[in-house]
């Protein structure tokens, strides 16, 4: 049996993608990077959503295993680890994008700044794409 078909459940792009990112704390996980540019194992675990050490663990596994994230040595302390969103783990951006701009006028305000701008622009949603991406990359420069 091959590595994928032990991974998805059918053929179904859309069961396909939930078999890799569906879970309760991938997105989580990638959203403290694009958006709070968190980078080390102890800046996820601080995260006011409490994801377990194990669970953690894991889905940086799971996440560097699909190649949207690298894990590489902080310059300043070998021994703490950092993650950084890869090319593949930055096109996620319009999927948490959206999915923020849908809770957002759909179930609930967030207090979150970005999102407070955003209802008051009107932008390409291209354009705000890749402004996030933008940012991420400035941001999450290695110091």
């Amino acid at each position: 049996m091959s590595f994928f078909k032990k991974i998805f459940r059918c053929n179904c792009p859309v069961t396909s993608a939930l078999d890799i990112v569906g879970d309760k704390w991938t997105l989580v996980i990638v959203k403290h990077m694009l958006f709070e540019y968190k980078k080390t194992f102890k800046d996820f675990s601080e995260s006011e959503e409490s994801i377990a050490p194990n669970i953690l663990s894991a889905r940086l596994k799971d996440l560097e295993k699909f190649e949207f994230i690298k894990k590489t040595n902080h310059p300043n302390n070998k021994k703490t680890k950092i993650y950084l969103l890869t090319q593949k783990g930055l096109t996620l951006t319009p999927i948490i994008f959206s999915l923020a701009k849908w809770s957002y006028e759909n179930i609930r305000k967030s207090s979150h700044p970005f999102f407070d701008e955003l209802s008051s622009q009107k932008k390409d949603i291209n354009e705000l794409h890749q402004e996030i991406i933008d940012a991420y990359k400035k941001k999450a420069v290695i110091t």
